[in-house]
């Protein structure tokens, strides 16, 4: 393949962490150039490992600051971007939307319009390499679905990784790339506002844009405001569990190596003004995964089986909680033969194996 010089927004968060990571091994011909403001959720020394690698840098810059990345991508010919950075967490949506409102919209734009200022002219390709400026995005953006099948169903997107004795769907409906807009929190409403303005510059200027909506990521080095490592964490300190309502809304989760996998081969292969759904076709009710994380990490640390179940308290919901997600990935399978690696009580344990042998990670978080 020939050189290429990628910008990872974000990469030193969670699920960027895991893109730069595979990135820098598996093309040791590219550039892979990782730009972060380092806020609360970024570590950069998540990839201390990676420094000094000739096909890796760092630039600590915000997204905001527009003269900056338009420097920044001519100066380091940049072809490709892949866009992680944003604020994700739905709770600090609600308690400070401003923030939300200005990283992820104002900073997408900025970002947009840095990159169509230097490959426009260019004519979308820089040193006979086609441009690409690829948006990842959430499934809060479609909102909620019905629960109409409690009993549970079989989805429309089933994979040997995903055949567990749990695997079912609670409701007819899915998540589909044609399924409306309705995001219910200021975060979902950033994101989707971001969206809009991806598509928006491909269909005004012809920037050769992607964008994907993901299901809920898990996995090693997620920041502990959510809600599985904060929960392994409080489980091993025996703290309490708070659970929103009853426990009954529904999320899809979707490992974050199959994620990163996802994004890789959506980069390279996927068509310019697509979009694509990534989902871990594992549809989970909350309360059943802070059950399975209790079984999980007392059986690591060699606890009694259900031990510490007494942990788990119900507590108010939240507004705006959307019932449930799920996410059909029927056209990323079919289009470019991508699907979930784990059966979700494999990746629990993987991610919970980790947590306990990073407990320092743990608590300088």
């Amino acid at each position: 393949m020939s050189k290429r010089n990628i910008l990872v927004t974000g990469g030193a968060g969670f699920i960027g962490g895991h893109v730069v990571r595979l990135l820098t091994a598996k093309y040791p011909q590219y550039h892979i150039i990782n730009l972060d403001k380092l806020t609360y959720a970024g570590r950069r020394e998540n990839l201390s490992d990676l420094e000094g690698l000739p096909n890796y840098s760092f630039v600590q810059m915000d997204i905001c600051d527009y003269e900056g990345l338009k420097a920044l991508i001519a100066e380091r010919r940049v072809d490709g971007i892949i866009h992680l950075a944003a604020e994700s967490h739905v709770d600090r949506s609600i308690a400070d939307p401003f923030t939300f409102a200005r990283t992820n919209v104002l900073g997408t734009l900025a970002l947009l319009q840095a990159a169509r200022d230097f490959w426009q002219p260019l004519g979308w390709e820089v040193d006979g390499i086609p441009c690409r400026f690829y948006h990842i995005s959430t499934d809060e953006v479609y909102g909620a679905l019905a629960m109409d099948r409690p009993d549970g169903v079989e989805p429309p997107f089933t994979t040997g990784a995903s055949s567990s004795a749990h695997h079912l769907a609670y409701g007819t409906e899915f998540f589909r790339e044609t399924t409306a807009y309705n995001p219910h929190s200021p975060y979902s409403a950033s994101k989707a506002s971001s969206d809009h303005f991806v598509r928006a510059y491909h269909d005004t200027y012809g920037m050769p844009t992607i964008v994907t909506n993901c299901s809920n990521n898990y996995g090693p080095y997620q920041y502990p405001e959510k809600l599985i490592p904060l929960f392994i964490s409080n489980i091993i300190k025996r703290k309490p569990l708070p659970v929103y309502g009853r426990g009954e809304n529904v999320r899809d989760w979707l490992y974050v190596e199959d994620h990163a996998r996802a994004i890789d081969l959506i980069f390279h292969a996927g068509a310019v003004a697509g979009t694509y759904n990534i989902g871990g076709c594992n549809e989970w009710k909350n309360i059943d995964v802070v059950r399975l994380l209790v079984r999980e990490v007392d059986k690591q640390l060699g606890r009694s089986e259900d031990e510490d179940m007494n942990l788990i308290t119900f507590i108010s919901d939240r507004p705006g909680h959307d019932v449930r997600y799920a996410i059909d990935s029927s056209k990323l399978r079919d289009e470019l033969g991508w699907e979930p690696s784990l059966q979700f009580e494999e990746g629990i344990a993987r991610t919970v194996a980790w947590y306990l042998a990073h407990r320092d990670w743990l608590e300088n978080c």
